[in-house]
């Protein structure tokens, strides 16, 4: 028996389209970023991209439990001294640019930059509101809502 390698070559990528309306945010992400890796798969190979392809709509509508909306902060470094900003998640989401907190949620769940993980990374694809341009790539819709009832904010 030898163990099985896949190549680049061989990898079949599929689409898959996830409604993020009032799913947690962790859950989520966890769930997104196993899917881009190809943990998922029979034929999973670490150092190989196999993982599928993952569009997330309504990216302003996740949700955090407990008060970490609120108290969750970001931080990043503009590279000055003493340039370090932060923002809390809340005002993310209000903001303009809602999709990064799912973005920044699914980049820190994989491999720590490497050419790897920014390829897989490259698989994801998220969009405010329910309009996305990837209808030519007919991609599976997976009710992630409706797979745990933990997966969604109860009350």
């Amino acid at each position: 028996m030898k163990t099985f390698s896949a190549k680049p070559a061989e990898v079949k990528k599929k689409w898959i389209l996830i409604d993020g309306d009032g799913v947690i945010v962790g859950r989520l992400a966890s769930f997104i970023a196993s899917r881009l890796r190809g943990k998922h798969l029979p034929t999973f190979t670490p150092h190989v991209d196999c993982g599928d392809n993952v569009i997330l709509i309504n990216a302003e509508k996740v949700v955090f439990t407990g008060k970490k909306r609120e108290d969750k902060t970001y931080f990043r470094h503009t590279g000055h001294p003493g340039g370090i900003k932060s923002v809390t998640a809340e005002k993310l989401l209000d903001g303009k640019f809602p999709d990064r907190v799912m973005k920044k949620a699914v980049q820190r769940m994989l491999a720590k930059e490497s050419p790897l993980a920014r390829q897989q990374f490259s698989n994801f694809k998220v969009y405010v509101g329910s309009e996305h341009p990837h209808e030519a790539q007919k991609p599976e819709t997976l009710d992630f809502a409706s797979m745990n009832p933990k997966n969604v904010k109860r009350g």
